[in-house]
């Protein structure tokens, strides 16, 4: 299993342009919530819990995350959880607003997605290495962390890899 530095200086590799970063940290939170909040139907009631298909892959997701790195899966748990809370609530309501706020939170998500690779010169990461799909939210938060002036150590080690 690659180091959460390779996947991270993998992926950093194709988003040097802060432009580009920029409306990923934008577009990939979008993306998420849209995703989770159509596979947040069919749900099915389990004691206290909501067994959905978007919980299956939050849990796939975070355990993925945690096996990279502890710190930044945790706080991966918390944004992916807060996220199945936002899914929930848009797959409460009827059915042509939950597909209209799932289907638009996606599609215009990818759209910053491509105006950021439009700066940026170059393809998606994901058109080459399909786990570009779920480093993308990782990089995300690893970015605003980084700019926020933690985990210094981990944004010197993806540096000195790209």
């Amino acid at each position: 299993m690659k180091s959460i530095v390779d996947h991270l200086a993998q992926y950093a590799a194709y988003h040097r342009n802060r432009k580009n970063v920029a409306t990923h940290i934008v577009g990939i939170p979008m993306i998420v919530v849209g995703i989770i909040s159509l596979l947040s139907r069919p749900a099915l009631p389990l004691d206290y819990l909501l067994i959905t298909p978007a919980s299956l892959v939050v849990l796939a997701a975070v355990i993925f995350y945690i096996r990279l790195d502890i710190k930044l899966g945790l706080l991966m748990t918390v944004l992916l959880w807060l996220s199945l809370a936002i899914g929930r609530d848009i797959a409460a309501l009827p059915t042509m607003l939950w597909l209209s706020w799932g289907i638009g939170l996606f599609v215009v998500g990818w759209i910053f997605q491509f105006i950021g690779h439009y700066f940026e010169g170059r393809k998606p990461a994901f058109v080459d290495d399909i786990m570009g799909l779920a480093i993308g939210p990782l990089f995300v938060v690893a970015e605003v962390v980084f700019i926020l002036g933690f985990r210094k150590d981990l944004k010197a080690a993806v540096e000195q890899k790209l």
